[in-house]
């Protein structure tokens, strides 16, 4: 038996069922493509169409089609090898010249250092190509924000089962399968939003039979999790607050995430009174979540889930319609712009951790505060030196430490200098016992070098303390820049 989904897979857009605004923004784009050259993402859940669109807008145009999965051809190299030479020229495919469709599914798996450059690679190919191009993807915010950029976007949502119905309808007369109405329903309701999942749940029942009755359809077995996007509309703009609650159970969030996705997108959609009491639902829930992290005891979610979803349900003071473009938490985004700072904090943090034994919690907030003071703007060169020295560190590590310039001339001059110390150490006594001409010679050995008499007058110990105390006070002032804390780093 072939697969039905292959069978009945519309071959015009005229044929697709639900989604009729963005079928209509797929056409407008298509045919606005000579226009503005760009690339366009379609986005949503499983099942819903968005390839068969794909399929069905180039059958409409005339189009050759070259398709690519992004899981499989996730290198750079086979991207602009492939993909490039398909997008630019149009060389592949049949026909010669003229205009080639590039489909890419699966666009979301595509992920910078994973796929060695590959979302560079898909980002730079649709800022260039010279043949219309869609990408396909489940979750659109799993793309790297220069790709959604450089892309027009098109949201396909969940098919109603008003929809739903009359292609299985359709379906069971071209199969000459009896059905009953209320099977048809049943299996539309059990697939919630997914077309393809009720095609095929419809070709597995009719198999070897001729009549489908409500009775044959076993609902309850697929796994119905619902997306957060469908959610944040349920609970801001539909249900009341024993339903918002009751559906956030489906919601494959925890209420740590949960929480910011509808603190961001509440203003969406309350104003005034309703605002200000949803926010104060979210403040309680946010002490609930407090007292979870504080205490280990989760039983405490269900608190602060009453809060966020019964009590923001609750404050909607009038009826909300139309489409809102909820968004994920700008939280989320907070983090990912400071990821290179945080990862810089925590690398310094690692190397004076293991150089002085301790732990990395003590190395970043009472060891490093301290550096920052000390060689703040690189004033003190020669301690700069000497830190970067003892822990290894490259110039962004000095600009996130003294607050310098990452390039400036100063930065580059402490880096080489503290090379330059490293490699005098690691030379220091390598003769020794080794070397045939100094290891007849103990007086060599034992004798303190120059070196070793300048870095004993710098070093702070704690049996010297009171001959430090002691020091010239006139000495003092003139090496005021020449800390004695410069023998932390030694």
């Amino acid at each position: 038996m072939t697969d039905w989904t292959e069978t009945y897979r519309p071959s015009s857009l005229s044929e697709l069922r639900g989604n009729d605004s963005a079928r209509d923004d797929l056409q407008e784009w298509a045919d606005g493509w000579e226009d503005h050259h760009e690339a366009v993402v379609i986005y949503g859940p499983p099942g819903v169409g968005k390839t068969s669109a794909a399929h069905a807008l180039a059958a409409d145009k005339g189009w050759p089609t070259i398709e690519l999965n992004a899981s499989d051809t996730r290198t750079k190299d086979v991207i602009e090898r492939v993909a490039g030479e398909a997008a630019k020229s149009g060389t592949l495919g049949a026909g010669g010249g003229g205009r080639r469709l590039v489909i890419m599914d699966e666009a979301d798996n595509i992920h910078g250092n994973a796929d060695r450059g590959g979302s560079r690679a898909v980002t730079s190919l649709v800022k260039e190509a010279n043949q219309p191009m869609i990408l396909i993807a489940n979750d659109y915010y799993e793309m790297s924000n220069g790709l959604r950029n450089a892309c027009e976007d098109i949201e396909f949502r969940s098919v109603s089962k008003r929809s739903i119905r009359p292609v299985l309808r359709d379906i069971c007369r071209k199969e000459d399968v009896e059905f009953e109405s209320d099977a048809l329903e049943a299996i539309a309701e059990m697939n919630s939003g997914d077309l393809r999942g009720a095609i095929n749940d419809l070709q597995a029942l009719a198999e070897g039979r001729d009549r489908i009755v409500a009775d044959d359809v076993v609902t309850g077995e697929r796994d119905t999790t619902t997306g957060v996007f469908d959610y944040l509309d349920t609970v801001i703009k539909e249900a009341g607050p024993q339903e918002a609650l009751q559906a956030s159970y489906d919601v494959d969030e925890t209420p740590d995430d949960l929480i910011n996705w509808i603190e961001d997108n509440v203003p969406k959609d309350y104003h005034g009174e309703e605002l200000a009491v949803a926010y104060g639902f979210l403040s309680n829930a946010d002490r609930w979540l407090g007292r979870v992290r504080a205490t280990q005891n989760y039983s405490f979610w269900r608190y602060a889930g009453d809060n966020m979803t019964a009590g923001v349900a609750a404050a909607r003071r009038e009826p909300k319609g139309g489409w809102t473009r909820y968004s994920p938490p700008s939280y989320w985004s907070k983090l990912g712009r400071s990821r290179g700072t945080r990862d810089k904090r925590d690398y310094i943090a690692r190397k004076i951790a293991e150089a002085n034994g301790t732990s990395m919690s003590t190395a970043r907030r009472e060891i490093m505060p301290h550096l920052a003071a000390m060689t703040h703007h690189c004033k003190n060169r020669e301690l700069t030196v000497a830190m970067t020295a003892r822990y290894e560190l490259e110039a962004e590590h000095i600009s996130f430490i003294t607050g310098s310039g990452e390039d400036t001339n100063k930065v580059q001059s402490i880096v080489d200098d503290a090379e330059q110390l490293r490699e005098e150490r690691a030379t220091e006594g390598t003769g020794g016992a080794f070397d045939p001409g100094e290891s007849t010679d103990k007086a060599s050995i034992d004798e303190p070098t120059e070196a070793d008499d300048q870095t004993a007058e710098t070093v702070d110990t704690n049996a010297s303390t009171a001959e430090s105390v002691d020091t010239d006070a006139s000495t003092a002032e003139s090496d005021d820049d020449s800390q004695a804390g410069l023998s932390d780093f030694m």
